[in-house]
């Protein structure tokens, strides 16, 4: 018995990291696919937001889906519906069909990924569950590192389409350890009107950023997300008593619309200006995927525990430092900001959560990743379309980032406890890596 419960851990991380995989393999393969499949310019940064956009909107509303009607039945059907998806989006004909597959994938993970964390609190206890929480990270470190790599390979040796069907024989095999898994629910209201005005807001903030003759409906997409903290069913109101919460998701959303904002264009002006193949383009990206995975164990494993918050801001001046030399000498700088993203990440995390209550964590937890993932989709639509206005060089892109990591510097200062977070082991709270 106790030797199925990791058997069907196994399911779960698979499941997590085909999500992370899913995203930086398709972003390393989409001027190829776009070369063959044609469309518009912008359809190159949609082939990304198309799937990340509905993720983050759904997330929140996939984890409650989840508590009222079973987690291992809403966790199973996602799985599916994903591995559906990415058949269909390997067989696209047009742009304009991928993008509509890859929107419902992105639903389709967001009634996974939710439901992961629920399942390994219900799987384990004790120390088991301090165990088989950290296998989430390495996990998705790996995931990280090999995407891009994964990416060019697949493309270059056989074909884009390929890129998707990765997706299959690891969600069937999901799905076929998924019996493993405890089933478990918890009383919950689902906010369908939240939930509607959280998918317009995000589409409409989106939009006007890849199709910039459309800037009149970026108000109401504002207005929309604003009513969606009105929402008592959709987001626990209760979390913005903590005053460094709101400067939390603030900081998510800048510091990961940059994270993913700045991989697109470095595989953009390799593939597009360079005209390296998409093999030299994923190798280009290693060093910050690598630096990123080894510096992110490094801070979990000791580095918070001695320097707590203060971490944050070593993470982003070695960010900072890396993005100034971009320009000059690219994959060193990759390697020292990919090192300040794993810096960052960890402590951001752990900071963020710290302070909230045991019973506030899940909804805190979403939130968070719900931003990121809007920060991430955020940073594809606008980095991308700088670098597209002038494709020749990154110089443009790359001070946009430095700008934006600025003023995430001070986001994260309003975040910090009055006294620098110093916390041992056995009082930190999991950190996260960015997905």
């Amino acid at each position: 018995m106790k030797n199925m419960r990791w058997i069907g851990l196994i399911a779960l991380l698979v499941a997590e990291a085909m999500n992370l995989l899913d995203a930086t393999i398709v972003q390393v393969a989409a001027p190829v696919i776009h070369t063959d499949l044609g469309g518009r310019t912008s359809d190159l940064q949609w082939f990304s937001a198309a799937y990340t956009l509905p993720f983050a909107a759904l997330l929140i509303t996939g984890g409650r889906l989840g508590d009222r009607f079973g987690r291992r039945r809403c966790f199973r059907i996602g799985v599916a519906v994903f591995v559906l998806t990415s058949t269909a989006c390997a067989l696209a004909t047009t742009s304009a069909s991928l993008i509509g597959f890859r929107a419902v994938q992105g639903a389709a993970a967001a009634l996974v990924i939710p439901q992961t964390i629920g399942l390994i609190k219900t799987s384990f206890t004790g120390r088991e569950l301090s165990k088989a929480l950290g296998t989430i990270g390495p996990v998705m470190g790996l995931a990280g590192i090999s995407g891009p790599l994964l990416g060019g390979v697949i493309t270059e040796t056989t074909s884009w389409r390929a890129v998707f069907l990765v997706n299959v024989p690891l969600g069937l095999a999901v799905l076929s350890l998924s019996h493993l898994l405890p089933e478990s629910a918890a009383p919950q209201r689902i906010d369908l009107i939240g939930t509607v005005l959280l998918i317009s807001g995000t589409g409409l903030v989106v939009y006007p950023i890849l199709q910039s003759q459309a800037w009149y409906l970026l108000a109401p997409g504002v207005l929309f997300l604003g009513l969606c903290f009105l929402r008592k069913d959709l987001i626990e109101r209760s979390l913005f008593e903590h005053r460094g919460f709101a400067p939390a998701l603030i900081t998510s959303a800048l510091f990961f619309s940059v994270m993913s904002g700045v991989t697109l264009v470095v595989v953009l002006h390799q593939q597009l200006t360079l005209h390296h193949t998409v093999m030299r383009s994923s190798l280009v990206l290693l060093p910050w995927s690598a630096a990123s995975g080894i510096a992110s164990l490094a801070a979990g494993q000791w580095l918070v525990a001695r320097f707590g918050s203060r971490l944050m801001y070593a993470g982003l001046g070695i960010l900072l430092a890396g993005l100034a030399i971009a320009p000059y000498a690219l994959l060193p700088a990759l390697a020292l900001g990919g090192a300040g993203v794993g810096l960052f990440t960890t402590s951001f995390f752990t900071e963020a959560l710290h302070r909230v209550e045991p019973h506030q964590t899940g909804s805190a937890a979403g939130l968070l990743n719900a931003v990121q993932q809007f920060g991430g989709t955020l940073g594809v639509a606008a980095f991308g379309s700088v670098f597209l206005q002038h494709p020749v060089t990154i110089d443009r892109a790359v001070w946009v980032a430095v700008a934006a990591i600025v003023v995430t510097v001070a986001t994260a200062h309003l975040m910090r406890s009055p006294r620098s977070l110093r916390l041992g082991r056995a009082e930190r709270a999991p950190a996260s890596t960015g997905r």
